[in-house]
């Protein structure tokens, strides 16, 4: 296990963020870190399937799912799609699916529960805007910092 936020945390008290929503791990890597994309979405995950199926390069997309927690944003194709593309991570502020074949995927994901019904395919959502959660604004180009103590942004890269 790498406890890398309690250090990011004690060395760097005024950068680091920590995001205050107790997450749950569904991917088969549990310490992740790269620059930030975001989505904000509600009930429609075109935008996440869109994004993941680029080149990741590293980097974690977060998804704001608007508080709705009766769609799953993520199941094992996108997720796949993520780890072909080079994701370093994922974390959503909503619901994923398909965790058992999640859980073998070389990727990290973040979640707050799991939801067994797909969204709705509209293309709707927004792609590298600012979003809010729990009080911590995240924007395109931030760092992220993920391990099983939650979830730390911060403007620029730190080192423990």
């Amino acid at each position: 296990m790498d406890d890398k936020l309690p250090d990011l945390c004690d060395h760097y008290p005024d950068e680091a963020q920590w995001v205050p929503i107790q997450w749950r791990d569904y991917g088969a890597v549990n310490t992740f870190e790269g620059r930030v994309r975001t989505v904000r979405c509600y009930h429609d995950n075109s935008k996440v399937k869109a994004l993941l199926a680029t080149p990741g390069d590293g980097q974690v997309l977060v998804v704001d799912g608007s508080g709705a927690m009766d769609r799953a944003l993520l199941g094992d194709l996108i997720g796949q799609s993520a780890v072909d593309n080079g994701w370093a991570g994922i974390v959503i502020a909503g619901p994923v699916r398909d965790v058992a074949t999640l859980a073998t995927l070389p990727v990290g994901i973040k979640a707050l529960g799991v939801c067994p019904i797909k969204t709705q395919k509209r293309d709707q959502g927004d792609v590298d805007v600012s979003i809010t959660l729990e009080g911590v604004t995240m924007t395109a180009g931030m760092y992220l910092y993920a391990d099983l103590n939650g979830v730390v942004v911060c403007a620029n890269p730190l080192s423990a």
